[in-house]
């Protein structure tokens, strides 16, 4: 069984403060793009194997591992299983990785155990906040803590870029430091430097992106030479350190990551209707 799960980009993120549960409610325009990890899994014969191809160690809090055992203890399974995890995306980049994984680890497991069709559904807001969004993909509103996710019928007519400079961002940490400068409201973006088909949900802000340049300042350096060298706004996803800008097609979002130098992670490319992929069953 073979699986694909797919990154986002924030398009726009609106934070509240904590509830009594902790946990920050959001608002959040969200859209798969292109930029995909790679799920493998099958049946073992003795015992459970986990394995990795990429900048990841094969741990048991890895997500993916954790959805494929969410699956078997909830389909009362005690089969072991071989996963192997392709590794693309960039990690601690604000791009969902790690969610991606979780969704396609809970397809696969799901496919290969023969679950109820709603088990992955079920379990995803239980691996955490992208997940759910991640298993249903394309463009959607996420609200709440990420498991309420509402899909956006919009035709994309824009490419985009993705640069992920040569640092981390813990999202934990970004999110603390929100609440110890009070809340802070990101600056929006809105007008001809959106592409058409999103001008009428603008403006776009990400609320986090005062607390991760206060986090890290190198970041809006890096935002403020990619604005000036593409000629447009380069826009934080997520928690960052990712920075995305919009283009009229691959080719030109291809030369826009052409000029960029000492990233750790570049990729071009259009958006995706969907969060996860069969490949082979």
């Amino acid at each position: 069984m073979i699986v694909e799960g797919f990154a986002k980009v924030n398009l726009s993120l609106r934070v509240r403060p904590r509830d009594t549960s902790g946990y920050h409610p959001i608002r959040s325009l969200v859209q798969s793009i292109g930029w995909a990890d790679r799920v493998t899994l099958g049946f073992a014969h003795d015992e459970d194997g986990f394995t990795v191809d990429g900048d990841l160690p094969a741990e048991e809090d890895n997500l993916a591992w954790r959805a494929v055992n969410a699956v078997r203890r909830d389909a009362g399974s005690r089969r072991p299983v071989l996963l192997h995890l392709e590794k693309r995306i960039a990690v601690a980049a604000g791009l969902g990785g790690g969610s991606a994984d979780a969704a396609a680890g809970l397809v696969a497991a799901s496919r290969l155990l023969q679950s109820a069709p709603e088990a992955a559904t079920r379990l995803a807001p239980e691996l955490g906040s992208d997940v759910a969004f991640c298993l249903v993909g394309g463009t959607a509103w996420m609200e709440g803590r990420g498991e309420v996710v509402t899909g956006v019928p919009i035709e994309t007519d824009y490419a985009v870029a993705v640069m992920v400079p040569p640092f981390e961002l813990s999202t934990a940490e970004v999110y603390r430091r929100w609440d110890e400068m009070d809340g802070p409201a990101g600056v929006g973006v809105e007008g001809r430097s959106l592409p058409p088909s999103l001008r009428e949900y603008a403006p776009f802000a990400n609320d986090l992106v005062p607390a991760a340049l206060d986090l890290n300042p190198h970041l809006g350096e890096w935002k403020k030479d990619l604005g000036r060298a593409w000629g447009r706004p380069a826009l934080l996803s997520g928690s960052g350190p990712a920075v995305f800008g919009f283009f009229s097609d691959e080719e030109e979002a291809n030369a826009a990551i052409a000029v960029v130098e000492g990233a750790r992670g570049l990729w071009a490319g259009v958006p995706v209707s969907f969060g996860t992929r069969l490949v082979e069953s």
